[in-house]
């Protein structure tokens, strides 16, 4: 049997815990976005500190 190395070992393992996160939920009756938001630290520093004021 061939040696998988770590870095493959991790993205897989990355890919099915997204997978399992969408799956759950969608059970829930949400709906996830599939894109991830590149938002900055800045930014959601800026939404938060919004909110409390």
């Amino acid at each position: 049997m061939p040696d998988i190395s770590l870095k493959t070992k991790q993205a897989y393992f990355a890919k099915v815990k997204r997978a399992n996160y969408q799956a759950s939920m969608h059970l829930e009756g949400f709906t996830p976005s599939t894109a991830r938001a590149k938002l900055t630290k800045e930014a959601i520093l800026a939404k938060y500190s919004r909110s409390r004021s």
